[in-house]
Formats: structure tokens, C-alpha cells, sequence
């Protein structure tokens, strides 16, 4: 925007500018041939005046020399009796001479220089005086006042621009304050809030934009609030359906109450769970990827070990900036591998990795069971719903889940999430 409204005023002041500069520089050009005419003119006077009271030729030819002297003009005179006084050139046969004679007096300006004819009566027959300015004479002074206005133009044009770019600056900077406030709110920042100032319709894009984000936080204070209540309503009737469960005296019908509850208990989790995750960060979250794997690989591998499965760890060095939360990137490798425990026998050797791309963090998770093709025994209480939750995860932020087989010839799941960049195109 400043420099939008520092081009309209340079447009606009050059227009100005160069409307007045050239009819100025004409004026000036003007005045200096006036002046210069008006020189002549004066002299041409001085010479009839001593044409009429000198008699002699040389006498007159002595006095036009003193009047030319350092006036920079040259007077010449055709005399009453035809004899032409002074230099310059021939005046018998010069058609301005004639024109003179004639009792005309005038003043002529073209590519020679200027010119003024002044006819003096002398008795009773008729002399001219001619003063000539030369070109030079005509236009001295011309070019320096001209570039003196030039200068003025451009320095006017020059001030014109610094003033626009600070009155550019006084209507640009508070409309990028409240962006700077929305890219923070859009960053989950929302305690961000815009400082009304500057022109009347920026206050009020700020007022609203400050509207907006209170709107917002009361909605997911809501939200929480409802989440909540979510959660107690829902597992107080499921309490309520285990302790009843556990009257029944038919010990099969028991247990398949109880595995049916217990699937209705995991259920409900992963749906609050996964009605949490909205507002778990506000609005946006990140987090180091690998310290998360690394974090939780070692939470199951004290599990792993006490069911003698082989558990290996492949994490890069170097942080993996992930578009999720570490709460939901945990859950989300919890979910993997505690599929990984539940669908296949003890012992299974299983392989945890995480490597970071050019625009994306791949997590995968690897066992050498049966794979997804097999029937697999599920252990009870399980609901088969964890994949599904995953990919929801997954692609919430922009990323994808593969399952395929491994390796070491069971199931793979990855899960292919964006790598977050900074600013300038490099991983944050």
C-alpha cells in the first residue's frame, strides 16, 4: 500500500511539476529575449538622440562606438543622406531598412538574434537606426534559470515522495499490525489482540478483528465445556452397565457382557478423545516429532521386554516439526503400537521408525506377525477402531495413513504428516 500511494502521488505531483515547469522555463526564455530587446531598444533611442543633435558622420560614427561598447548589442545608421554609419551588415538593400524608411518603427526576433528599426527624421529627409542583439545575447541567462527550475521540479517531486511515504506509512503500518494479529490468532495465539489505531476504517477492521477472536475463545471454552460434560455423561451409564454385568450369575453370559462393555468403554474414549483434539491447542500445535517417538518408545519398551518381543528404534538426530500437538502425537504412536500388542502373539519382534523428507515427517510401525491379510487373534476389549481414529488424526492436519506389509512380513502402518517450514523454505 505505501508504495501504491507513493507512485499515485509521484503521478500526481509530476503532473503538477511538469505543468508548471514548462510554461515557466517558456517565461523565463520570454523574458530574457524582452530584456535583451529592450536593451536594443533603449540604444536605438540613445542613437537617434545624437543622430539629431550631431551633425558630422564621424562624429556620429565615434558615438556609436561608445555606445556599443560593453552593451553587447551593435547600432548601426543609415543616414539621411544614404550613407550607412557603424558595422553590422548593408543596410541599403535590407527590406527591415526599407520597411523602416517608411516611417515604421519595430523590433524583430528570429534565428539571427534580435533586431529593433527606429526611423529618425532628420531635416526633411528620413534616417535609420538599427540595433541588432546578437542569439547569445538574447538568451543569456536562459539555460542556468532553467535548470535552477528543473532542480526545483525534481526536488519538489523528491519531497512529495518522502512525505507520501510516511503518510503511506501512517495508513500502512496499523493495517499491518492487524495482520501480524491474525497471523497470530491463526497460530492458536489467541490472546493476540489488535491495537485500534490509524485511520477510522483501520480502527474499525481492528475493533472487529478483536470481536472476533473473543468470539472465538468463548466458542471453545464452550466447546471444552461441552466436551466434558460429554465425557461424565457418557461413563456413568457405562459404570452402571459393569456393575450390573458383574450380578449376572451365568459365568459366559458374564464375560460376554463384560467384553461388550469393555468395547463400549474403549469406544467412548477414542470418540471424546477424538472430540477433544480440536481444542486440546487452541488452534494450531506443533511439536518435536522425534522426541515424541523417542519419549514413547520407551514407555512400551519395558512392555515389550517383558513379553520378549524384540523392539527396535530408528529416529533421526535432527528435530522433525510435526502439525500436531505432542499429546496427540502420542496417543496417535499409542494407538499404533498397542495394535501392534493386541493383534499379535507374545514375542513378535516390532520396529518403530521416524525419518523426515523434504516436505514431510513419515512414522512407521512395523511387526513381524501375521499381518493384515491373516485372521489375527484380537485380545478382548479391543474395538478395531484405533486405525481409524489414526487416519481422522492424520488428515485433520494435512497428512495420510499407508498400511502395507513389512519387512520382517507383517503389518506396516505409516503415517505421513507435513513438515512444518519457517519462513524462509527451511524446516523449522
Amino acid at each position: 500500500m505505501r508504495t501504491r500511494i507513493s507512485w499515485l502521488v509521484v503521478a500526481t505531483t509530476s503532473t503538477v511539476v511538469v505543468s508548471f515547469v514548462i510554461p515557466l522555463c517558456l517565461l523565463v526564455r520570454t523574458l530574457a529575449e524582452d530584456r535583451a530587446i529592450s536593451s536594443a531598444d533603449q540604444q536605438a533611442r540613445n542613437a537617434a538622440i545624437l543622430l539629431t543633435g550631431v551633425g558630422s558622420d564621424a562624429a556620429v560614427r565615434d558615438l556609436l562606438s561608445g555606445l556599443d561598447a560593453g552593451s553587447g548589442t551593435q547600432t548601426s545608421v543609415l543616414s539621411a543622406r544614404g550613407r550607412q554609419l557603424g558595422g553590422g551588415p548593408p543596410m541599403r538593400e535590407d527590406p527591415e531598412v526599407r520597411r523602416a524608411l517608411a516611417g515604421e518603427a519595430f523590433r524583430v526576433v528570429d534565428d539571427r538574434g534580435g533586431r529593433v528599426l527606429l526611423p529618425v527624421v532628420v531635416g526633411s529627409r528620413t534616417a535609420v537606426v538599427r540595433t541588432s542583439v546578437t542569439e547569445d545575447r538574447l538568451r543569456a541567462g536562459v539555460v542556468p534559470a532553467w535548470i535552477g527550475i528543473v532542480g526545483l521540479g525534481l526536488g519538489l517531486l523528491a519531497t512529495s515522495v518522502v512525505v507520501a511515504r510516511q503518510l503511506g506509512g501512517r495508513i500502512s503500518e496499523p493495517l499491518l499490525d492487524v495482520a501480524r494479529v491474525a497471523h497470530r490468532l491463526r497460530g492458536g495465539e489467541l490472546d493476540a489482540r489488535a491495537d485500534p489505531r490509524g485511520t477510522p476504517e483501520v480502527q474499525e477492521l481492528a475493533r472487529a478483528l478483536n470481536g472476533l477472536a473473543e468470539r472465538t475463545t468463548e466458542l471453545l471454552a464452550s466447546e471444552r465445556a461441552a466436551v466434558g460434560d460429554l465425557s461424565h455423561r457418557l461413563r456413568t451409564p457405562v459404570t452402571a452397565l459393569r456393575l450390573d454385568a458383574e450380578a449376572v450369575r451365568e459365568p459366559q453370559l458374564a464375560e460376554r457382557l463384560q467384553e461388550h462393555i469393555a468395547v463400549l468403554q474403549r469406544t467412548i474414549d477414542a470418540i471424546v478423545d477424538e472430540a477433544r483434539r480440536p481444542v486440546r491447542g487452541d488452534l494450531a500445535a506443533t511439536c518435536d516429532a522425534a522426541a515424541v517417538v523417542r519419549e514413547r518408545a520407551a514407555f512400551w519398551s519395558a512392555l515389550a521386554e517383558d513379553q520378549g518381543r524384540p523392539m527396535r528404534l530408528h529416529v533421526e538426530e535432527r528435530p522433525a516439526p510435526a502439525p500436531l500437538a505432542a499429546d496427540d502425537l502420542a496417543d496417535l504412536l499409542d494407538v499404533l503400537i498397542d495394535n501392534v500388542f493386541a493383534h499379535t502373539p507374545e514375542g513378535v519382534a516390532l520396529t518403530v521408525s521416524l525419518g523426515a523428507g523434504a516436505d514431510a515427517v513419515v512414522l512407521a510401525v512395523e511387526d513381524a506377525g501375521p499381518g493384515f491379510g491373516a485372521a489375527a487373534p484380537r485380545r478382548p476389549g479391543t474395538s478395531g477402531l484405533g486405525l481409524e481414529i489414526v487416519a481422522r488424526t492424520a488428515a485433520a492436519v494435512g497428512g495420510e495413513l499407508e498400511r502395507g506389509t513389512s519387512p520382517l512380513g507383517g503389518a506396516r502402518v505409516r503415517v505421513r504428516l507435513p513438515l512444518l517450514q519457517d519462513p524462509g523454505g527451511r524446516a523449522s
